[in-house]
């Protein structure tokens, strides 16, 4: 590892010691809390859409995030690591099939939804099937 990706991973470190961003991929929404300056005040404000793009590496890495206000689109391009992010949360994973989803830009309504993905959970449904099963086949060897 050079010089330089090592000052990367000891900034990027300390910097998730303060605040911890989770694994989300386009597609995701998501609810960007960042820090706004107005004058002598400052202040948080969250910012929910969906992540249209991921780019770069290491400390230089960036997410795009896109959302609908009053029937226009704005986009905004968020540094992981900025100061200005004070944290992220994803609200929805959503299904997607390529990483950069600028095709969005031209959809309104909609069209412009993304499905939700399916979570997989973990049930002892099929353990305790297999235990009837078993128990048959204890009686049957018996018999």
């Amino acid at each position: 590892m050079n010089i330089i990706q090592q000052l990367e991973a000891e900034q990027a470190a300390k910097i998730t010691e303060r605040r911890q961003i989770p694994d989300f991929a386009p597609g995701d929404t998501v609810v960007v809390s960042v820090r706004v300056t107005e004058g002598e005040r400052s202040r948080v404000q969250n910012y929910e859409g969906v992540v249209i793009a991921r780019s770069g590496a290491g400390l230089n890495e960036s997410f795009t995030v896109r959302k609908i206000s009053y029937g226009e689109g704005v986009e905004r391009v968020f540094p992981i690591y900025s100061p200005l992010v004070e944290g992220v949360k994803v609200v929805r994973r959503g299904k997607v099939r390529r990483a950069k989803l600028y095709y969005l830009r031209g959809r309104t309504g909609k069209a412009a939804r993304i499905a939700e993905k399916k979570r997989v959970v973990a049930s002892s449904a099929p353990s305790e099937a297999k235990a009837p099963a078993a128990e048959a086949a204890e009686a049957a060897s018996e018999a």
